[in-house]
């Protein structure tokens, strides 16, 4: 599943031919891509609307759209697992659910192999998606807002780093790949992680601009950035899918458990194990 990262990079090379077209015609070709309205609504209320910005919130990209008379609506995505955005004149691609026309000529296409992607006509941002929490590169958010959340949730770490009303866009890649950067067990109870709320904030941050910055990571088939090309931050992996593999950092054997149902790695020794009474407590609320 794409994450912020990969939809960062999406959002920003979609963006400079996106924003300032209007609308002329919407083609809903899998009706349950659309989330709401109902297809026909979708398709209707977007003919005329002109782009006028396009961001990314948590895993979302959103298009901020208005009509002739200035009132203004949103269009939310969310890719899930193989969705993908497609801008350009030629024949839309594969796999194509819904297509929107463009006063230039040119067709955005949202195609998806899975099915699994929804989009969202609506009138605020906030009516396409679940309530999210803070964006992790927001540079208002600081090692002493890490230290007092951390030690409200006492939760074990991993889950609680995948929880997008904790933090919005984070997902497994990113999660286990800023763990051990951070030197943080997965399973270590996020109070007692609060004295290294600092570090692991900053890991999180390294991580995802370095991911930005290589446009994601392409570690499957399904994603490509809107110019058909793999991201490269999956060449960059300290632990992500490299169990049994040494660590980079010390040579240790990369370990993969199942932490609340998802495959987590991490080096046993860059990231001591929390005791066991702490660490089958984090467990059972994982």
């Amino acid at each position: 599943m794409p994450e912020l990262p990969e939809v960062e990079t999406i959002v920003r090379q979609i963006r400079p031919g996106l924003v300032g077209r209007t609308v002329v015609g919407a083609r809903v070709l899998w009706a349950r891509s659309v989330a709401r309205p109902s297809a026909a609504r979708f398709s209707s209320g977007l003919v005329g609307r002109r782009v006028v910005e396009l961001f990314r919130r948590g895993k979302y990209f959103v298009a901020r759209l208005r009509d002739a008379d200035d009132a203004e609506s949103f269009l939310v995505g969310h890719l899930r697992m193989s969705g993908r955005l497609y801008l350009g004149a030629e024949r839309e691609p594969p796999y194509t659910r819904v297509a929107l026309d463009l006063d230039d000529g040119r067709t955005l296409a949202f195609s998806d192999v899975r099915k699994f992607g929804r989009l969202a006509l609506v009138a605020r941002p906030e009516e396409g998606m679940p309530a999210l929490g803070p964006e992790p590169l927001d540079p208002s958010l600081d090692a002493a807002w890490m230290a007092r959340e951390l030690r409200r949730r006492k939760r074990a770490l991993k889950p609680l780093l995948l929880d997008q009303s904790f933090l919005a866009g984070l997902g497994n890649i990113y999660v286990d790949e800023s763990l051990h950067r951070a030197g943080l067990h997965p399973l270590r109870r996020s109070d007692r992680a609060a004295t290294r709320a600092g570090a692991l904030l900053d890991a999180i941050r390294t991580v995802l601009v370095a991911a930005i910055e290589a446009e994601g990571s392409s570690f499957d088939v399904f994603y490509r950035t809107p110019e058909g090309q793999p991201g490269a931050f999956q060449d960059e992996f300290l632990v992500y899918g490299r169990d049994g593999r040494p660590c980079r950092a010390c040579g240790a054997p990369i370990v993969k458990i199942v932490v609340g149902q998802r495959g987590t790695h991490f080096c046993r020794r860059c990231q001591p194990a929390p005791r066991p009474r702490a660490r089958a407590a984090a467990a059972s609320r994982a």
